[in-house]
Formats: C-alpha cells, structure tokens, sequence
C-alpha cells in the first residue's frame, strides 16, 4: 500500500486536498464544485494543474462531470479505505464503533517476522503491542505490532517514541498517526488467506479452523521502517474497503 512519498507530485497533492474536502462534506455529495478560475483562485494553484486533478477525480468517480451544470460531486463517492494508511479500528469502524481491547504491552526480542521488516540490531529489543479489536461486543480483528527500536525512533521519530507510552487503549498505528502530524509516511501491506489456528481462534472465540485474511503492513518514515504489524480478520469480520480505478 503506497499511501505517500517524501516527493509528492503537486497534482497528487491537489488531488488529496479536493478529495479530503468531498469526504468531510465541504462539497457534499450532489453539490458543484466552483468553476475552474474560482476553483484554482480558492486554492492558490494553476488551472493546468487543477484541470489534471480533476480529471483524476473524475476518472476515480468522485466527480462527474454534467452539461451545462459543470463538475458535480458523485452522490455516492467511494469510500477511502485500506488505500489510505489509517488505523484498522477507523476503516473497520465505518459502520459502527469498534474498540481496541489490549491483551498485551510489552517490550520483546524480536520474532522472525520483526527482525525481517524492522532490521534491529543485534541485542535489541522492540515494543509489541498485541489487541483486539472488538465491535458490538464481537471480535473482528487480531493485530499483532511491533514499534523500531528506541534508538532508531530517537533519531527518525521521537514523536512517536515519546506517544507510546500513553497509548494503551488504542492500536500502535493510531498512537502513530496521532504522532505524525505534517509527517509524511509510506507503508505496503500484503494480503494472504489462512486459517486462524488454535491460539487465535481463542482469541477472536472462534473455530480453529475458521478461514481468515492475514494482512502484513510496514510503516515507514523515509526510507526507515519504524512500525511492523500483522492483522488477522476472520470471516464474518467487516468489511475492509478498497479504493480501485483503471
């Protein structure tokens, strides 16, 4: 999941602002946007530019764009979703509230899949945070997190080293995103299918045998991994939304 460079292209940049304002209602859904002078003038940018996002917007089905109307906002746009690097707990959340419920806060030596994404040194240890996430009293989610070390998150991200420590009642990504204001971030994450297992079954009060969909996401700032994770979302958890254009 590519979520942001370091390097931004401005079109990309104007994309995301217009898109940011679609979903938080500032052009509700059925509205028209202002004409392409009053548009680029309201947002201190080019018309070649602005007409290059808004070609972007329309073609990822935000806009569409109506005779004699000009361009209108989609009365259902799509919903942003595991696209956008956001905590679990907001994405599965869409439709409800869903809680972080801690089973374990701990620092830890590293796991075969930590020392892979994370790179520690020898002798190090990592923060492991490991919860679940609950929605109408169900369990939805199990999400296992480990931060870098604290002598790589002093150097690239004290922020967020300084945020973990009063972040019981969330996820390790939400302290994350809390801490990372004007910061920018990438993360790709892998998407596998699996069957939970004895231990996890136990955890999300499930069969062992309940088929279940493992996602992988690292977190990095530059080119410095700083947060590693696994989640596993059995069947019948909420739907996980993806954005997808061609």
């Amino acid at each position: 999941m590519a979520v942001s460079g370091q390097q931004r292209r401005p079109v990309v940049v104007l994309y995301e602002r217009i898109a940011d304002a679609i979903h938080d209602g500032t052009y509700p859904p059925g509205s028209t946007l202002p004409s392409e002078p009053r548009l680029a003038a309201e947002l201190g940018v080019s018309r070649p530019a602005l007409r290059e996002a808004l070609l972007l917007l329309q073609e990822d089905g935000l806009l569409t764009v109506r005779r004699g109307v000009g361009r209108t906002v989609n009365d259902r746009p799509p919903r942003r979703g595991f696209e956008q690097l956001q905590p679990l707990e907001d994405l599965l959340g869409a439709g409800g509230v869903v809680h972080v419920r801690a089973l374990l806060r701990s620092v830890e030596e590293p796991t075969d899949f930590s020392t892979q994404h994370l790179l520690p040194t020898a002798g190090a240890e990592l923060r492991f945070w490991e919860s679940v996430l609950v929605a109408d009293g169900v369990p939805v989610a199990l999400s296992h997190e480990w931060a870098a070390p604290e002598a790589v998150l002093e150097g690239t991200h004290p922020a967020f080293l300084a945020a973990l420590g009063d972040g019981a009642h969330a996820s390790m990504l939400a302290v994350l995103a809390g801490a990372s204001r004007g910061v920018q971030l990438t993360a790709h994450s892998g998407v596998t299918a699996t069957l939970l297992g004895r231990r996890r079954g136990d955890q999300l009060s499930r069969p062992a045998d309940t088929p279940a969909v493992l996602i992988t996401q690292v977190v990095r700032l530059d080119a410095t991994p700083i947060l590693a994770a696994k989640h596993m979302l059995p069947t019948g958890s909420p739907a996980l939304p993806l954005l997808q254009s061609n």
